[in-house]
């Protein structure tokens, strides 16, 4: 008799181990902007006391960005590096952001929205979510179309824009999880 209920134990651990994996995997993969309220980080890492802005090849990660895969973000030079784990640049490009930044720091991927309209009212896609600013969700995304119209200067927006073939790029490198490094 003390197999059969050993077996039965077993059987519903496993069957408990597999459903909380699952279910972590569908948390983490729908959590809300706010979720975790990421901190900027001190970690030694990322922190980089010099502009990149001045750096000539784009090509490279910035000095002093941090070690590892990451996306590193550029708030003086509007660019975003996406740095695979041997410190290599597998993509570089030009982004423009919008009158909120994000602090200098280490953050993690907090939420990825597929589709979503951003503050600005502007149909936006591959939106991946850091931190937040004194409520405003900063995160980069990408315009839907091209808009002429110019932005309301009053309104108080943390997208971080690029153009769709980069954010689709970032969509994929960036889940959640993802480190960001923040830099000057």
């Amino acid at each position: 008799m003390a197999r059969s209920s050993s077996g039965f134990v077993f059987g519903l651990t496993v069957a408990a181990l597999a459903a909380v994996g699952f279910l972590g995997f569908r948390a983490s993969t729908t959590a809300p902007a706010g979720f975790g309220k990421p901190q900027a980080s001190a970690s030694p890492t990322a922190a980089v006391p010099g502009a990149p802005g001045a750096q000539r090849n784009p090509g490279l990660p910035p000095a002093a960005s941090g070690a590892g895969e990451r996306v590193v973000y550029s708030v003086g030079a509007d660019r975003v590096w996406l740095v695979d784990a041997r410190n290599q640049v597998m993509r570089s490009f030009a982004v423009a952001p919008g009158n909120v930044d994000p602090a200098p720091g280490v953050y993690g991927v907090t939420s990825r929205s597929n589709s979503a309209v951003g503050t600005d009212g502007t149909a936006i896609e591959h939106v991946v979510r850091f931190t937040s600013v004194d409520g405003v969700a900063v995160g980069f995304s990408a315009a839907v179309r091209t808009s002429t119209a110019a932005p309301d200067p009053s309104m108080r927006t943390g997208g971080i824009r690029e153009s769709r073939k980069d954010g689709a790029a970032l969509w994929e490198f960036a889940t959640i999880g993802a480190q960001i490094a923040v830099i000057p």
